[in-house]
């Protein structure tokens, strides 16, 4: 059903030209939870190299939690169960009293009364969000593994009215053709889309599966090593096997013509080519927010951004700082009323992150920072874009 071990993810730069990837995948619950997330990007998962990272399920309620801000939920399609996050809405605040300020309305016969209609609307928004064991629950949102456990953080959610089992029918005769049209189908992927930015190769597929190498070797070597910061020419060095194992060039196609001197030519194309993929690299690893420069200077000194996990043996001191920094914001800001209700908007944290830590931190890198948080249990997310403090 899924990508085989050996099989590579395609780069990066090329995912948004895969139509599934835009989508809320009708994926089987089975498959949601078995899908390998992604080695470059975390919160990206790849089914049969289609990555994926907003779902879209229909089953039935097996089990409910409720807490304060939000339920939880535990799906049952048939294939396997799934935990969803479904947070309340502003339909569970109490709109039994008046408005301040607002005048007593005076019921009129057989008109339309806003106030009424406002309340039996509030009613019907409440009791589709309100499920109880065995209802027919519709969950729309981006998938999350959160304590090891995958679940969904639903976007929208809604209990499905089915009496005669219609909606059911009809979901069960789409997905599989579904999965038969676009999921099985081999991914395949323009290399136009990654243009001046990919290394000069003999073509666009080759060089798309070096930079995808080179790509993964570095963040192999940073997590392993923890590197806290580095210089472009401490890592240059690690894409050196790639370049030397670059297909030689063809042989002379005049055999009586003296062959022209080969080795310098030959050392200085290897250079530049080096240099030129390890460019490439880097700045796909700065687009992804995993590497950044903290003080723009001449000496090209760049911050590790990775998420470490806790069990780590060693964490880096700027990770530290850059997820305490992040983490502070975040707890000091949910208690303040403005963010109590949907918690702190990541361009918010990514505003107050560029004040206490650096003006060179990106959305890309608090994003990150974000995920690790999250992954850690230190934070969760209320929306897609809202985060508050646990």
């Amino acid at each position: 059903m899924h990508a085989e071990e050996g099989d590579e993810e395609p780069p990066s730069m090329l995912w948004g030209r895969d139509p599934i990837f835009s989508a809320y995948a009708r994926l089987y619950i089975k498959d949601i939870l078995e899908i390998k997330e992604s080695c470059q990007v975390p919160g990206i998962y790849f089914y049969k190299l289609h990555p994926i990272f907003k779902v879209d399920v229909l089953g039935t309620v097996v089990y409910k939690r409720e807490r304060e801000d939000f339920f939880c939920y535990g799906v049952d399609d048939g294939t396997g169960v799934i935990n969803c996050l479904c947070w309340k809405d502003e339909q569970w605040k109490d709109h039994s009293g008046p408005a301040h300020g607002s005048k007593p309305q005076v019921p009129s016969h057989g008109g339309f009364n806003p106030t009424e209609q406002l309340k039996k609307l509030l009613h019907s928004q409440r009791c589709s969000s309100n499920l109880e064991i065995g209802d027919v629950l519709r969950v729309r949102g981006p998938v999350k593994t959160s304590r090891g456990q995958r679940e969904i953080a639903a976007s929208s959610y809604y209990k499905v009215t089915d009496p005669v089992l219609a909606v059911q029918i009809s979901w069960m005769l789409e997905v599989p053709q579904l999965y038969r049209k676009f999921y099985d189908q081999p991914c395949q992927l323009s290399n136009n889309a990654l243009g001046s930015n990919i290394a000069d190769t003999d073509g666009g597929s080759a060089a798309s599966s070096l930079l995808g190498r080179a790509s993964r070797l570095l963040k192999d070597f940073l997590r392993e090593k923890t590197v806290e910061k580095f210089r472009p020419y401490d890592l240059q060095q690690q894409l050196v096997p790639l370049v030397s194992s670059t297909p030689p060039q063809a042989p002379n196609p005049n055999p009586h013509q003296a062959p022209a001197p080969q080795e310098p030519a030959a050392t200085q194309s290897s250079s530049k080519q080096l240099h030129k993929l390890f460019a490439d690299t880097l700045q796909l690893l700065q687009d992804e927010g995993l590497v950044f420069r903290k003080v723009i200077s001449p000496d090209q000194v760049y911050q590790a951004s990775f998420g470490i996990p806790r069990n780590a043996t060693q964490v880096t001191e700027q990770d530290r700082e850059l997820q305490r920094v992040t983490r502070e914001i975040i707890r000091e800001d949910s208690k303040r009323e403005k963010y109590a209700e949907k918690g702190c908007h990541v361009l918010h944290i990514l505003s107050s992150v560029r004040q206490r830590y650096s003006r060179n931190v990106s959305k890309a890198v608090v994003e990150v920072v974000l995920k690790a948080l999250e992954c850690n249990s230190e934070i969760i997310s209320a929306t897609d874009n809202h985060y508050t403090a646990l």
